[in-house]
């Protein structure tokens, strides 16, 4: 058997090289079925990831005023709390000024008497 030499080897690293560069640089045609299949898949799988992206947006807002709805129903039923505590607290003070009265109306009436009776 014969051993390579040096200019065999490097010979043989040339060749080896450019047939790597020719593998790499050999690019098929732009009408190649191959090529075609391909970017019809990444075009339907880049519409398919608009439409969900397009979906979740329209989830999002939904839901965005979903939420607006339910503080609008929330302040409004606060307000109604609010002007119900009013009422009720008015109410009470309507009801400590009446008894007031009330015992006033029977203290001069108590006074009257003892000032009758003497």
């Amino acid at each position: 058997m014969k051993e390579k030499g040096f200019n065999d080897r490097l010979s043989a690293s040339v060749k080896a090289k450019q047939e790597m560069a020719a593998k790499f640089l050999k690019r098929p045609a732009e009408d190649d079925p191959a090529i075609l299949e391909r970017q019809a898949a990444r075009a339907a799988v880049n519409a398919a990831r608009e439409i969900r992206t397009a979906e979740r947006e329209a989830k999002r807002l939904e839901d965005a005023k979903i939420a607006a709805e339910a503080a609008v129903l929330a302040e409004i039923a606060a307000k109604e709390r609010a002007a119900q505590d009013e009422v009720a607290a008015a109410e009470r003070v309507l009801e400590e000024e009446k008894l007031e009265l009330e015992r006033k109306a029977a203290r001069d009436a108590r006074y009257a008497a003892r000032k009758a009776r003497k």
